[in-house]
């Protein structure tokens, strides 16, 4: 997109209220044309109400939405030009493939010819043209997802909106169709949003995800943006898994790029800092990754903290050990044949650059 181009999407300070309560609050997003943009979050921090604001399902209580340069706040769902896919497939189930991804063509008045034509163009694209006079009972639940997109896409939508489509379906099948909606994605070049509460669904789909905190936006990046460098104790906690661990520390002394901190157990460490705090706060917390924690001998001059192997999971091409320590159980992950078992003594170690603090108020020092 060039500097001057608008965006595809664009929401100004929306507000959306349901009595006294807030689900959204004030919160501002651009969205670039052909880009794949996620918002994740919890249950209940509001991402569905925001794809519902942006398809006009949901009215804006404040604020504005535009689509392709347009004010479309209060347009008409049907008149937006956005086609949604839904967590349920919704596919009518007395009509075949080939009706169902067509029906919103023969509605709009659409010859019988355009209709085969943009019909057969979408079954070629997802890969169903060898289910198209099948009724949706004779599919798999994979193979219904794609025709609930192929009856978004026989639209040519201006924006996909997906309200969590793939949480119905199993571990597999999941990691199936996230590839399908890659490709898909790559060969349409299409706008696409896409709600989930799944971060490996975000982070494996999206070029920018926003992550969403009680309706209000924690931060927005791109996947390893995220991942690298939280702006906050929230993001850190959400992005990856298992999850960042966290412990107190007390905040011994602050230079410019580094602080050094006195760990549970009586060691210190140093830690970087992405800018030096305003003001010197007694303690903050400490997290750092599973994978950036390895295990040393107790005595070790590097071992920060040291403790007990309580429980020992085995995953293949990877293990997590859960160590018991002064600052509490922490996750670490090691190889798969890291030789390790539960009851083992253990020092934990971990660098600088590898780990973060957080501020009393969460935000990322």
């Amino acid at each position: 997109m060039s500097p001057h181009a608008a965006p595809h999407v664009e929401l100004r300070r929306v507000t959306k209220r349901y009595g006294a309560f807030t689900a959204i609050s004030d919160l501002s997003l651009t969205v670039d044309k052909g880009s794949f943009t996620a918002l994740l979050g919890p249950s209940g921090c509001g991402k569905s109400t925001l794809l519902r604001m942006i398809a006009g399902l949901e009215p804006i209580t404040a604020g504005q939405c535009f689509i392709n340069g347009a004010e479309v706040t209060d347009v008409d769902p049907a008149k937006r030009r956005i086609a949604m896919v839904f967590q349920s497939y919704a596919l009518y189930p007395h009509m075949t493939v080939r009706q169902n991804i067509a029906f919103s063509l023969s509605i709009a008045g659409a010859s019988r010819k355009e209709q085969d034509a943009r019909t057969q163009e979408v079954a070629r694209i997802l890969q169903l043209e060898d289910y198209l006079d099948r009724r949706p009972a004779e599919l798999s639940g994979g193979q219904r997802q794609r025709v609930a997109i192929g009856r978004a896409l026989v639209r040519k939508p201006e924006v996909f909106l997906f309200d969590e489509p793939l949480s119905n379906l199993d571990a597999k099948l999941r990691v199936q169709m996230r590839l399908e909606l890659a490709k898909l994605h790559a060969a349409l070049h299409s706008t696409m949003i896409y709600v989930t509460h799944d971060q490996t669904e975000a982070m494996t789909l999206a070029d920018k995800i926003v992550v969403l905190d009680r309706g209000r936006v924690a931060q927005i990046g791109s996947p390893l943006e995220l991942y690298n460098r939280p702006a906050n104790k929230f993001v850190a906690a959400f992005i990856g898994s298992p999850s960042m661990n966290f412990f107190r520390v007390g905040l011994t002394a602050v230079e410019e790029k580094t602080a050094s901190v006195a760990l549970p157990g009586g060691r210190t460490a140093r830690v970087g800092l992405g800018a030096p705090p305003a003001f010197a706060e007694a303690t903050v917390d400490l997290g750092v990754r599973p994978e950036h924690l390895s295990l040393v001998d107790t005595h070790d001059a590097e071992a920060a903290l040291s403790g007990r192997i309580g429980i020992v999971e085995n995953l293949g091409n990877l293990t997590l050990l859960y160590v018991d320590t002064p600052a509490g159980q922490l996750i670490v992950e090691g190889p798969g044949d890291v030789g390790s078992k539960k009851g083992d003594l253990v020092g934990l170690k971990f660098s600088a650059a590898n780990a973060r603090l957080f501020g009393a108020d969460g935000a990322t020092l």
